[in-house]
């Protein structure tokens, strides 16, 4: 059988990955005050016995008020370091797959209820809400308080908070960080002229609008040390006429790309309500393959992404050289199992599981 482009190695930024199988941030509404819970131990430990190349956090805060909801995780003070830096012990006493982290900042997308309760954006006079920032007073739908503009000291300001959590997450062992510059959080909206209407050197051009996602990347960049990678993730278009672009993103990622960018991991959407987005299974790849071909650093692919022939297709035609999974590996933690077994490749397995390696595939597992 011919040997699985899925399961080879490769190495993103000196980073050492067994697989091109990586596990995307996902959210889980499920700290206080910005601490990890006993849930996250569940979450991430469950996700750490999966086989795949690498575990990513999900999207962590750099400020307070960079939360998406009241119930985020974040990394801005001692006490969330702490809470993470138990967590991790806890997983990685039991698994050795690399951990990442993502780190963002909502911006007018912060201040809202969780999911589960609906979703919905919350008042500043709300106990659980706040008053939101951006590049500029535009809210993000009709009936939305509208964020404050950030002004030059409010950029330092979160400039800072970004760099200040690289260093908490380099404390932490942390293997690699990824920037959040998509899913219309702020950095995507200091991107798309949908959302930035400045007219000062951080809006109007595309060389304004990229100027402080990559004033931020740099920042975290010097912070993280050098040895380790930091990427990342982008909206390869808004999905909506007179947004951020595909063609913008193949710049963005030329400028990040030639500052030393480990990866870029390419989703979509998330800045606009009104987006159209074509939903279908590997509906982001041609995003991922668009900007693969302008780059030189690795590129991933995310998006309905479920099928293991898919993900192997995906990887062995050069559409992209890692595929992330989100939901689909919620719904099954044994993905990457499951694929190596159906492509004749091999997977890591944890000591106290490999007597469940099923009698037709002798050859799946390698212990942990």
């Amino acid at each position: 059988m011919t040997e699985s482009a899925l399961f080879q190695p490769m190495s993103v930024g000196g980073l050492s990955l067994d697989n091109r199988i990586i596990i995307a941030p996902m959210c889980q509404y499920s700290a206080v005050d910005g601490c990890m819970t006993d849930w996250h131990l569940i979450h991430l430990g469950n996700l750490a016995l999966s086989g795949a190349a690498l575990l990513t956090i999900e999207a962590t805060a750099v400020l307070p008020e960079g939360r998406i909801s009241h119930a985020d995780v974040g990394l801005w003070d001692d006490a969330t370091e702490a809470a993470m830096a138990r967590t991790l012990a806890s997983v990685r006493r039991w698994s050795d797959m690399p951990i990442a982290i993502q780190l963002g900042h909502a911006g007018r997308k912060a201040s809202t209820e969780v999911p589960w309760k609906g979703g919905a954006q919350l008042s500043p006079g709300d106990p659980n809400g706040w008053q939101t920032s951006g590049p500029s007073p535009v809210a993000f739908a009709d009936g939305q308080v509208a964020p404050e503009e950030l002004d030059a000291e409010g950029l330092a300001h979160i400039r800072e908070a970004f760099a200040a959590a690289a260093v908490r997450a380099a404390r932490l062992g942390i293997d690699a960080v990824q920037i959040h510059a998509a899913h219309g959080y702020l950095l995507h909206q200091f991107l798309s002229p949908l959302s930035n209407r400045r007219t000062d050197d951080y809006g109007g051009s595309l060389e304004n609008r990229m100027r402080f996602p990559l004033e931020v990347f740099e920042a975290v960049r010097r912070a993280f040390p050098a040895d380790r990678t930091v990427t990342v993730r982008v909206s390869g278009t808004d999905w909506v006429e007179g947004g951020w672009t595909i063609e913008e993103t193949v710049a963005f990622s030329q400028e990040l790309d030639a500052r030393g960018c480990g990866a870029i991991h390419v989703s979509s959407g998330g800045l606009d309500p009104r987006q159209d987005i074509p939903v279908g299974p590997g509906y982001q790849v041609p995003l991922a393959r668009a900007v693969k071909q302008a780059v030189t650093m690795p590129v991933v692919a995310v998006g309905l992404i479920t099928d293991y022939d898919q993900a192997e297709a995906i990887v062995s035609s050069g559409d992209a050289d890692l595929v992330a999974l989100a939901r689909a590996i919620l719904f099954d933690p044994r993905w990457p199992w499951h694929a190596a077994a159906h492509l004749g490749a091999r997977v890591k397995a944890p000591p106290q599981y490999l007597r469940c390696q099923p009698r037709q595939y002798p050859d799946l597992f390698e212990a942990q």
